[in-house]
């Protein structure tokens, strides 16, 4: 998927982002290991009834991290996407985020809770990291370094899928993984190091009164569903959709689903 990119300059990023559509905004966040284009099946689909912002983060595509007096982290992050929503004078959105994106959208929320309208985790958690989860990602640091970010991908992408979806849609995964050749290790270390330090946000999410929606999978290592659904249960507020047979990436594998309950979220939201 080829999406016509713009550069955002601001003192501590260069964002590269696209828009498409027209109509109330949506901010869709990638996660670890993927750019704006793994939302590929949703922009397709949501563009016909929302306008979509759909940024690269910092240290993917062309988008960098240029304040080095100021490590990567969640909040800095959220803080590159307030600044680009100003540049496109946004004043309020929904934002919905993957895994590592919708850690960003918490910290967003909590930071900037007068941007949104509602908000939502996709295969995402607001759980902080436990001790062993921080071990894995300290040692995921440790190996990129050893062997390079293409070889960790390598390994790892396809456990992100549900069984069934791996062993039929090896072609597809391997895309993925081709593409991830495109990485800085720098910066996929960098991101593992801001998900270490990220906070527990189920605070927020048991006090904030806007619609919130988790999208979850049945086969999700990464975010698994016992977390989830305890955590569905914070608010009622929150939606919570259960995908069956699915990992943690059901934007590709389950990509009608997930784009017709995003956009009832958005409907009901607005």
């Amino acid at each position: 998927m080829h999406l016509i990119q713009k550069i955002f300059l601001n003192r501590v990023a260069e964002i590269e982002y696209a828009t498409i559509g027209k109509g109330n905004p949506v901010v869709l966040l990638h996660g670890f290991g993927e750019d704006n284009t793994i939302w590929e099946h949703q922009i397709d689909f949501l563009q016909q009834h929302c306008k979509l912002i759909i940024p690269n983060l910092p240290g993917t595509g062309q988008s960098k991290h240029t304040d080095a007096g100021r490590p990567l982290s969640i909040e800095s992050m959220a803080d590159n996407i307030k600044l680009l929503l100003d540049q496109e004078n946004i004043t309020t959105c929904i934002m919905l985020g993957h895994s590592m994106g919708g850690y960003i959208t918490l910290a967003f929320a909590e930071m900037y809770p007068a941007y949104l309208k509602g908000f939502g985790l996709i295969h995402s958690t607001a759980f902080a990291d436990t001790a062993d989860k921080k071990k894995n990602r300290q040692r995921a640091i440790e190996m990129i370094a050893e062997y390079g970010g293409y070889a960790f991908l390598k390994n790892t992408i396809p456990n992100l899928f549900g069984n069934s979806f791996k062993y039929t849609n090896i072609e597809m995964i391997d895309q993925l993984i081709e593409k991830s050749k495109a990485f800085n290790n720098n910066a996929l270390q960098d991101y593992y190091r801001a998900m270490i330090a990220r906070t527990d946000k189920t605070n927020l999410l048991a006090n904030t009164h806007l619609p919130v929606l988790f999208i979850a999978g049945t086969e999700d290592a990464a975010a698994p569903i016992a977390d989830t659904t305890q955590q569905s249960t914070l608010s009622p507020n929150i939606e919570f959709h259960v995908l069956e047979g699915v990992g943690h990436m059901g934007m590709l594998e389950a990509p009608d689903k997930v784009n017709q309950l995003m956009l009832n979220f958005i409907h009901h939201t607005i």
